[in-house]
């Protein structure tokens, strides 16, 4: 399968930024497990980080033309700010599962909120690193039912 891992903003300062909640890995880190693990179930997976949201938006929609056919996200703070997210995912149609390293849900008020997550075939809170490989495999078995 064809995946698109796209992380908003601040996250290319993990290892830095809060690391008694996100650790001290670094992006680099990230990218190489997530890699690592996507290869070795036999998918291609691309990477595309940014702290603007327009971006982000450019990401998503270019992913339709380049035959994605997966979504992993992390919107950070976007999730709880951008109907532009969410509109982009609904119009490109690939399914995508929303992941946040924290537990966002036990976190602030605020970001129990989360607008793309009404589209998202799951979401993966509060698990680390892990989350990405959990939201792949989501994408794998997703997949495997739709091309039947």
């Amino acid at each position: 399968m064809k995946l698109l891992v796209v992380n908003g903003p601040n996250l290319n300062l993990l290892g830095i930024r809060e690391p008694e909640i996100y650790g001290r890995k670094t992006y680099e880190d990230l990218v190489a497990y997530i890699k690592a693990c996507a290869e070795q179930g036999g998918d291609e997976v691309s990477f595309f980080q940014s702290n603007h949201e327009g971006a982000l938006v450019d990401a998503i929609q270019q992913a339709y033309f380049d035959g994605v056919e997966g979504i992993v996200i992390n919107p950070a703070a976007y999730t709880h700010t951008s109907v532009a997210l969410l509109d982009a995912l609904k119009g490109v149609g690939i399914p995508f599962v929303e992941v946040h390293i924290s537990a966002v849900d036990e976190r602030e008020d605020f970001r129990r909120v989360s607008y793309v997550r009404q589209a998202a075939l799951a979401c993966v809170a509060g698990k680390g690193f892990d989350g990405y490989p959990e939201a792949i495999e989501i994408l794998r078995e997703h997949h495997k039912g739709s091309v039947r």
